[in-house]
């Protein structure tokens, strides 16, 4: 018994010492976690030092901390302090604390705001704390009112992100050109922006790219403004909250007392001036014919070129290819002397923008020199090396193929490669390319002719259009009239101003030389033929603008929001015809000055620029359909209006479930949504471009 008990014992004792070995082997292979849920909150402050809204500060340097590690994106960009510092604090993140250090003294009794923006993520999952703010006084108290709005693109109404919105107190117009802003923050990803711990008073408020980081207006930079003075306010309301019984009877009603922050829907629509200092950039000369002339803006007229040398015997040895703005400039050589010149001078006059900001005329001397001359003259030697060398092989084979002849031998295999021979060396005519219309064409489409050299001549006795006939399958004449430039400065293409039938189909000829390149470079025979689209493949659409007073015009967009067509608004309705089947979007801009374009505003002169809006969703036509959509453009707030398919500026990417929750919410608001204000849902505008009356709200 004894004996069976020991050979028990032993047994037990290396089995647990085989289970400890185990363990410590297991402890010893460190392994990957496994991991809990997913992160998808944002980092939450836990304290700091200073405490936030803290008073009396005199130190220079903030500590932040986070209850997890944090990173910065964008800091230098991102983050801003006001007032602003004469120096730039220093801003970094260094696990889960945030420090921001202060290079200069701070200002006595003044409240210091640290916008974060959206710069603030954690460190692991890239979840964004958005519109963190810390405020501390260097005086006695501290400032505690808030002014929010939303920053839109005013051309397309794209919300805009990281500008600098502030406030000045300075009420005088030229404060926002000479003074720094006073309270600034950042706009969000969304264009959203807060401007917190504003003192109370009036103030004049703008928005500034600021390039030159001065936090004032530059002619050249972006801004937006109100003619309006804001007041900051408070507002208390009460909300209420019911709880109810098991049994779904009401237990109790509690209320609770919020304060509103105004004003809270601040619209502004930032643009640009388009003053752009004019200044010569560059000159080069691609190819030995033409010279290319860039300025760094449109000029306000035509620069006066004077050739110095070589001198010309022609009066006219250019044409002139342009862009509209007259910025880029191609002119294109005449003159066989000066083409064949390895270097052209000019002596150019143009209009400039001095240091003073003013126009004036001067004249610098501009050298073309041919690129890569000599590059160019070797491959020249080298084709007449190698064609003297042909040529010699040419004769020694008409040798050979003579003295076969004689000799009565086979001549065969010496003549093919003698004719081989012959066809290389022959010198190809140089033909002019021409493009015209083929295959199938769209119903709106003109006859066209575009060559690969600018335009000298077209014979039109040369061009020949035909139409069959759909009865008897007949090719009939059909006169084209004379061809016209698309534009004053398009040297390169021709239309018919004439309309081609819906249906039918056509032949073109163009007779061998009938067009001509201002070179004397001629098209060979051409032949083409194209068949127009039927009336039933296309749809018209016809907005029906409501309560619209004054000029408009409309805009069709495809689906990346590029315009493919602008109408007049004629009585109040916007038509589109002969549109493809296809989804559209449309926009209109109110035509302030009726010159049939958008302009911008002016600072100076107190103008806004002009009011563009978008019908809120897509518009999706089908063949032979004829649609008429009725469109109040006050009906929903600005900042809800353009689709979000075509936007370009999105908000950025949150995390999945943050993303599922927005859609959600989005689908539940679509039903709501001509009747749903983006504005904090106060049913009110405040900007300069939409009317409280016309919207129906209440102030």
């Amino acid at each position: 018994m004894q004996r069976e008990m020991k050979c028990l014992w032993h047994i037990l004792q290396t089995v647990m010492l085989g289970l400890l070995a185990l363990a410590v082997t297991s402890c010893a292979n460190i392994g990957s976690p496994e991991g809990g849920p997913r992160d998808y909150t944002p980092p939450m402050m836990m304290r700091s030092n200073p405490a936030p809204g803290a008073v009396n500060f005199k130190g220079k340097k903030v500590d932040i901390y986070f209850n997890e590690i944090v990173t910065l994106k964008d800091q230098t960009t991102r983050v801003v302090v006001s007032p602003a510092p004469k120096q730039q604090p220093v801003i970094r993140a260094l696990g889960k604390r945030v420090t921001v250090e202060f290079q200069d003294t701070l200002l006595p009794g003044t409240t210091y705001v640290i916008d974060f923006t959206d710069a603030i993520e954690d460190n692991n999952e890239g979840n964004v704390l958005d519109g963190f703010s810390f405020a501390f006084s260097t005086g006695d108290h501290i400032d505690s009112l808030q002014v929010a709005g939303i920053l839109l693109q005013a051309r397309d109404l794209e919300p805009m992100k990281n500008v600098l919105v502030g406030l000045h107190s300075n009420l005088s117009d030229t404060a926002f050109t000479t003074l720094p802003l006073e309270r600034v923050s950042r706009t969000n990803s969304r264009g959203e922006f807060t401007l917190r711990n504003v003192a109370p008073g009036e103030y004049h408020i703008f928005a500034l790219r600021d390039v030159d980081n001065d936090y004032k207006m530059a002619r050249t930079e972006d801004i937006a403004f109100l003619d309006r003075v804001i007041v900051p306010s408070t507002r208390n309301f009460t909300s209420q909250d019911t709880v109810f019984t098991f049994d779904h009877r009401i237990d109790t009603i509690m209320s609770a007392v919020h304060t509103e922050f105004l004003p809270n829907d601040v619209l502004l629509q930032l643009f640009n001036e388009d003053h752009r200092s004019i200044y010569f950039r560059k000159n080069e000369r691609p190819e030995a014919h033409k010279l290319l002339t860039l300025f760094s803006a449109p000029m306000p007229e035509l620069p006066k070129p004077q050739l110095l040398r070589p001198t010309s015997a022609l009066d006219e040895w250019y044409k002139l290819e342009t862009r509209e703005g007259q910025d880029s400039l191609v002119y294109w050589l005449l003159d066989s002397t000066l083409i064949k010149a390895d270097t052209v001078q000019l002596a150019m006059t143009y209009h400039y923008t001095d240091d003073n900001d003013s126009l004036r005329l001067k004249t610098d001397t501009l050298t073309y020199a041919q690129r890569n001359i000599n590059s160019a003259r070797k491959q020249q030697e080298k084709a007449a090396k190698e064609r003297e060398k042909n040529l010699k092989e040419l004769e020694k084979l008409q040798e050979k193929l003579d003295k076969l002849r004689k000799e009565g031998k086979d001549t065969t295999d010496v003549a093919i490669e003698l004719n081989d021979l012959r066809d290389m060396l022959k010198e190809k005519p140089v033909v002019l390319g021409v493009a015209t219309n083929k295959g199938q064409v769209e119903i709106t489409d003109s006859l066209f002719v575009k060559a690969d050299q600018p335009i000298g001549h077209i014979s039109m006795a040369g061009l020949h259009l035909e139409a069959m006939n759909p009865t008897d399958s007949a090719w009939t004449t059909v006169e084209v009239p004379t061809l016209v430039p698309g534009n004053e400065w398009d040297l390169f293409r021709r239309v018919a101003p004439m309309e081609l039938k819906p249906g039918t189909d056509y032949r073109l000829t163009i007779d061998a030389g009938a067009l001509q390149s201002i070179y004397g470079v001629a098209c060979d025979t051409i032949r083409t033929s194209f068949r127009v689209k039927d009336e039933d493949e296309y749809a018209n659409l016809h907005m029906h603008c409501l309560d619209l007073e004054g000029k408009a015009f409309a805009q069709l967009l495809d689906k990346q929001g590029k315009v493919l067509r602008t109408v007049d608004v004629i009585g109040n309705y916007a038509d589109f015809y002969d549109l493809l089947p296809e989804s559209y979007f449309v926009c209109l801009v109110l035509d302030a000055n009726g010159n049939g374009r958008w302009d911008t505003g002016n600072y100076s002169e107190h103008r806004q620029p002009e009011d563009v809006f978008y019908y809120p969703t897509a518009i999706k036509l089908k063949k032979y359909s004829d649609v008429t959509q009725s469109w109040n453009i006050y009906e929903i707030p600005v900042d809800r209006q353009k689709p979000e398919s075509i936007k370009r500026n999105k908000p950025e990417e949150r995390s999945n479930k943050l993303k599922k929750k927005e859609e959600k919410k989005q689908e539940e608001e679509e039903d709501d949504e001509f009747n749903s204000n983006g504005f904090k849902n106060n049913g009110t505008y405040t900007g300069d471009k939409y009317r409280d009356v016309k919207s129906g709200a209440v102030r």
